[in-house]
């Protein structure tokens, strides 16, 4: 009943009666104007300077779309429409080259044209909505903002729009657009095989089906590599978490004396740059390595162990590698929720007989589950996508350590560079890691929200 109350109070806490729908279906002829004028409804409200700016943003985009969108979205279909052709100039009695499309030219531009209409609905919407705000406001007798009230606003009750524009906007353009327009190329035949590098067409879903197809050789490379890569960000991040959480509440325990000296130890390694540990280790595990040379000394060994010619030692040295710095920045995390932990909580599970694993588990990890689940999924998106300590480690391409993404770039050179299975296969390592992070921001939101509300 509680969990339903607060739905229903936030629910009614962000709705808003100045909708798209309601402008439609409510809305006076002004209103229903400005779905075709933008701005409209502004202007005819005396909000003068917004509806200039919305009816700009709508002859901006038309003007856009006249001058070149239409083309761009025209050529989109077929990527392809004349190419290079040498043509006799009897005047000068030299052949001459016409210059012929490129196809990721016009994919480019036909995805940013969507992309422009995108942004430009948002907008429109946003126009259409404060249209019919101004009419509401305006029927009510109450006031409506002019343009210099909204500016000042912007320094106040709507500075976060103000400070989070340009963020947003890098985020629009640098980010998202580029990643579109990967995950586009995908569907298509761009590779170097049959010179498909100017010259282009749409493939469908032809390159996911070569990656994710056993039988075939870059699909046999891309399984391979993505269950390493799985136990590797997995098996990484649960190690680091584990040990760190258990140094952790060991160095934080009542009877252990000098605790900052001990955080001071095992920190640090982390003010000494990673490449340079990377190659102290590296140096230390060859086979005339310190380590090697001393267990042979001893006599423990008769062999030098092989850490890095074997793919399997290899694999595992690099996991206990990372623990070396991974270890030290989950003892801070963790360091910081426990002293933040009411004692009274451990009080109370004393009382009631739970020993330590069970406090652990009782008090520890539900006070922790919005750090750790965050810190799982920052974790497992850096692993998944390191490529320094494979590569620094291990120096053999058959037994070097790839995440899927520098494996995948690395074939795509053996595979005469058809980069169109490039992109497919960085779109499929990229869904795990955004559901993922969906679904970690779902839960420890809610564990935020849940440990803010007092009984």
């Amino acid at each position: 009943m509680k969990k339903a109350g607060m739905k229903k109070g936030k629910n009614k806490e962000f709705s808003t009666p100045y909708t798209v729908t309601n402008a439609v279906a409510k809305g006076n002829i002004i209103t229903k104007l400005s779905l075709l004028i933008m701005g409209l409804g502004n202007i005819a409200h005396k909000q003068i300077g917004k509806g200039i700016m919305f009816l700009a943003v709508e002859a901006a985009y038309i003007w856009y779309m006249i001058q070149s969108g239409i083309y761009n979205l025209s050529m989109l279909p077929s990527l392809v429409w004349r190419e290079q052709e040498k043509v006799w100039n009897e005047k000068k009695s030299i052949y001459e080259y016409t210059a012929g499309d490129q196809s990721s030219l016009i994919l480019l531009y036909g995805v940013a044209t969507v992309y422009i209409t995108a942004m430009f609905i948002i907008v429109w919407r946003e126009s259409v909505k404060s249209s019919y705000k101004s009419e509401v406001l305006a029927k009510s007798g109450k006031h409506l903002n002019n343009f210099k009230e909204d500016c000042k606003s912007l320094l106040d009750q709507n500075l976060y729009k103000l400070l989070l524009a340009a963020p947003v906007m890098g985020i629009l353009i640098f980010t998202i657009l580029p990643l579109i327009y990967n995950i586009t190329m995908a569907f298509t035949n761009y590779s170097k095989v049959n010179d498909h590098l100017v010259l282009f067409d749409w493939v469908g879903l032809a390159n996911f089906k070569k990656i994710l197809n056993f039988g075939d050789s870059i699909g046999k490379q891309f399984y391979s590599v993505l269950g390493w890569t799985l136990i590797w960000a997995i098996v990484a991040t649960a190690l680091n978490y584990i040990l760190g959480m258990i140094l952790a509440i060991i160095i934080n325990r009542k009877e252990t004396k000098g605790k900052a000296f001990w955080r001071f130890c095992f920190v640090l390694s982390i003010a000494v740059p990673q490449f340079v540990s990377l190659l102290i280790m590296r140096t230390m595990l060859q086979p005339t390595g310190i380590v090697n040379t001393l267990l042979l000394k001893y006599g423990l060994i008769d062999t030098a162990l092989p850490f890095f010619s074997n793919a399997t030692w290899a694999r595992v040295t690099v996991i206990v590698i990372n623990l070396w710095v991974g270890i030290p920045y989950t003892l801070l995390q963790v360091t910081g929720i426990l002293q933040n932990i009411p004692g009274e909580l451990y009080e109370a599970a004393k009382i009631d007989g739970a020993n330590t694993w069970q406090t652990i588990w009782g008090v520890y990890m539900p006070c922790a589950k919005p750090a750790y689940l965050s810190f799982a999924v920052i974790s497992v998106s850096y692993h998944w996508n390191n490529y320094l300590w494979p590569l620094i480690v291990t120096n053999s391409p058959t037994n070097r350590t790839l995440t899927v993404g520098l494996a995948i770039f690395a074939k795509s050179k053996e595979a005469n560079m058809q980069w169109a299975n490039v992109c497919a296969a960085a779109f499929i390592i990229i869904v795990p890691l955004l559901l993922a992070f969906l679904v970690a921001q779902k839960q420890f939101m809610s564990s935020f929200v849940s440990a803010g509300i007092k009984e």
